[in-house]
């Protein structure tokens, strides 16, 4: 049965931050992933992940810029210096908490030369920290316009330039299916280069159940794969409490008992 996390950036978001772990605790997570978790200190995330005996799967890098930048640029041309500061204070931060994976945003480019710059990126971050797992997502263009990485096949492109063991695939059902109309054949087709991998509903983002992706049949396609990670839930509940939108899990879970 696979083994699903919570993405407490957007389950849960009906509480502040810190009482999140304690909710996905109870709701029976053993993992959690952050995408943005910068704006606490690393010692308030870790107290309360011990406090809540949850693993810290991944955040996203490199942090935003608060005063007003782009979340992600490693794909833009021009910012190694800053990309290389930025990711050492990421492993900074990350081995105060134990994280699994950084995924490393692309950021809004295009061409050749964006090209280049993320994967020379990419292998600058995987030679500085060889015993990191680094991921990239792509991301549809119709919530991210002008995105560099929109396309599963580029994607596989990119890490057969990269070539490093410690680069991989996150592969997200929401995307795949927007960008390809077919999130079980992205599986098929890509699944074996995926180090982690995110559900949620297309085209509503909302969690499983609606939309035309069989999740059923796609959990038991992970689960019979070579795949051993988690499966994080990365939607936004369409219930008034995160709690309540879980019925997707509780019935999968029974299912398989």
């Amino acid at each position: 049965m696979p083994r699903f996390a919570a993405n407490i950036s957007m389950l849960f978001a009906e509480l502040p931050y810190l009482e999140r772990f304690a909710a996905a605790a109870a709701a029976g997570f053993k993992a959690v992933e952050i995408l943005s978790p910068y704006e606490f200190a690393a010692k308030e995330t870790q107290r309360a992940l011990l406090a809540n005996g949850l693993e810290l799967l991944l955040i996203n890098a490199p942090p935003p810029n608060y005063t007003g930048g782009v979340p992600g640029y490693a794909a833009q041309p021009g910012n190694s210096d800053r990309f290389q500061r930025d990711i050492r204070r990421v492993l900074r931060y990350g081995d105060v908490l134990g994280v699994g994976i950084i995924h490393v945003m692309a950021g809004y480019a295009k061409g050749e030369e964006a090209r280049d710059s993320f994967v020379n990126n990419l292998r600058w971050a995987a030679d500085f920290a060889p015993q990191q797992q680094f991921t990239i997502e792509p991301l549809n263009a119709g919530d991210q316009p002008g995105y560099f990485l929109d396309d599963y096949n580029l994607a596989a492109e990119v890490l057969d330039v990269v070539n490093r063991p410690n680069v991989g695939l996150q592969y997200d059902a929401y995307h795949a299916q927007m960008i390809h109309g077919d999130a079980a054949k992205v599986w098929d087709t890509f699944g074996s280069r995926a180090v982690h991998v995110q559900i949620g509903a297309a085209p509503s983002r909302c969690e499983p159940g609606t939309g035309p992706v069989d999740f059923e049949e796609l959990f038991r396609t992970i689960d019979n794969s070579e795949y051993k990670g988690w499966v994080s839930a990365e939607y936004t509940p369409s219930t008034v409490t995160t709690e309540d939108s879980l019925t997707w899990m509780r019935g999968w879970c029974e299912g398989e008992d």
